[in-house]
């Protein structure tokens, strides 16, 4: 109890601490099967029935006020459960953990809501919950309400909500009764692109009225555009903590050595290899492993079939990390269901919003193929410089019969089939680097000249 009390005393002296982490971890008993839950019980610490999880190891830092910080880190790292023990929900194994403010919580769609009840029922529930009067909430509902923005389902109840829906009425009741610190967890990725763009804006709003924000997020865009400070964990362990840009490189480089070694695990096994039959009829994929691809949009008329892609760079080694401005080669191995006297086909990024940012298209530069022949597997290859600035894209392709640029038949397509990240240090102003220049013309040598009136 005293070290808790000299804890708080120490907090206090320093009055912009609003949170602080000492040491803290969380071991989760894993049994085999549930019945050992029960036997353990029983048995005592006379035997063993569980495995230890370390789900956070010897994690600390201290948040200022003001501060935006941003958790990054693979799936499994912690991210969650260190969201869920600042929150209060999750009691830590060991170390403390000290809040000053006033603090909110968004760990879950829909957390806090009763299903039953609508959208008006729930912010007045929560505004209870939160101590707050009708009053005050009555003066705030038509704020929550335009920033909520879903219209006439705001009478409805919340079980028939999207979870984009969800999104926007948690985030609009949870920043509208003033938390001093506010805890998010994933769920700003399920609104639209123009809902992410106000929570933006809202949350620097937010940080310079000298609000805190603590977030988790695998967009690290968002975490170089809104965070003053990145904290980075891996298999439970805090790995860095400093600047954003640091940080995303970080997890980057992190990410792209836990994928290669995935990856020569998988090669060294011929069970997980042994899917690669395909290769056998195109020699200049000998030893290469196609990536798992998503198939979740698919469009066309299914006279075409992309068998296999894969992604690789100059080099030929194959991975799905660059850096900005490296050059990104997409092989397809296409399968034609019906003849064709010509055919196009391309790879495109696309950013989370769905805005196709550029790619690689035969029919642009005027390199059509064909004939195709009915049963026929080709190798199609796409070359893109990835002149973007640094974050997660989606890899599009597709394969069609164009009669011109406005008519054409989709024999098959796949959108967002894959996910790259693009590292490295921002070379360009934007999102696309774009040829550009500028020049200082200030020179009063240079003369100008003026047409006659």
């Amino acid at each position: 109890m005293s070290g808790f009390k000299k804890r708080e005393e120490a907090l206090q002296m320093s009055s912009d601490i609003v949170i602080s982490v000492e040491n803290v971890s969380k071991i989760y008993r894993v049994f085999n099967k549930p019945s050992d839950r029960m036997l353990q019980m029983l048995v005592g610490e006379r035997r063993q029935l569980y495995k230890e999880f370390w789900a956070l190891r010897d994690i600390s830092f201290e948040v200022r006020r003001g501060e935006t910080i941003g958790v990054i880190g693979r799936n499994g790292s912690g991210k969650s459960t260190l969201l869920q023990i600042l929150a209060g929900t999750v009691t830590p194994t060991k170390g403390y953990v000290t809040i000053d403010g006033k603090i909110t919580a968004l760990l879950e769609l829909g957390a806090g809501f009763n299903p039953e009840f609508t959208g008006r029922e729930n912010i007045f529930l929560n505004a209870a919950i939160s101590g707050l009067n009708q009053e005050i909430v009555q003066g705030k509902f038509d704020s929550i309400a335009a920033f909520a923005d879903i219209g006439e389902f705001l009478e409805q109840p919340v079980k028939t909500y999207s979870s984009g829906m969800y999104a926007r009425l948690a985030f609009s009741v949870a920043i509208a009764f003033d938390p001093e610190i506010l805890i998010v967890d994933e769920i700003l990725s399920v609104g639209d692109v123009f809902f992410q763009a106000r929570c933006m804006r809202k949350l620097d709003e937010f940080r310079e009225n000298g609000g805190t924000v603590f977030f988790v997020t695998h967009d690290t865009y968002a975490v170089e555009r809104i965070c003053t400070r990145s904290i980075v964990l891996n298999h439970g362990n805090k790995v860095f903590e400093g600047g954003t840009a640091d940080g995303v490189m970080v997890y980057y480089k992190m990410s792209r050595e836990e994928v290669q070694v995935e990856d020569k695990l998988k090669s060294s096994n011929p069970t997980l290899s042994k899917s690669i039959d395909v290769t056998d009829r195109h020699s200049n994929l000998q030893g290469l492993r196609p990536i798992a691809i998503r198939r979740d949009h698919v469009v066309g008329d299914n006279s075409a079939y992309i068998e296999n892609i894969y992604v690789m760079d100059e080099r030929n080694e194959q991975r799905t990390h660059f850096e900005t401005c490296e050059w990104m080669t997409v092989r397809m191995e296409v399968r034609f269901e019906k003849d064709f006297d010509l055919i196009d086909f391309g790879v495109g990024v696309r950013d989370k919003s769905g805005l196709l940012l550029g790619g690689a298209h035969s029919l642009y530069e005027r390199k059509s193929i064909g004939p195709i022949r009915t049963g026929e597997v080709r190798i199609l290859t796409a070359k893109i410089k990835l002149n973007l600035t640094p974050k997660e894209y989606l890899l599009i392709a597709g394969v069609a019969r164009h009669d011109s640029l406005q008519v054409y038949q989709e024999c098959y397509g796949l959108y967002d089939f894959c996910v790259i990240n693009v590292m490295g240090d921002r070379k360009f102003w934007g999102e696309v680097c774009l040829e550009g220049m500028t020049q200082d013309e200030s020179d009063q040598s240079l003369s100008i000249e003026v047409a006659p009136k």
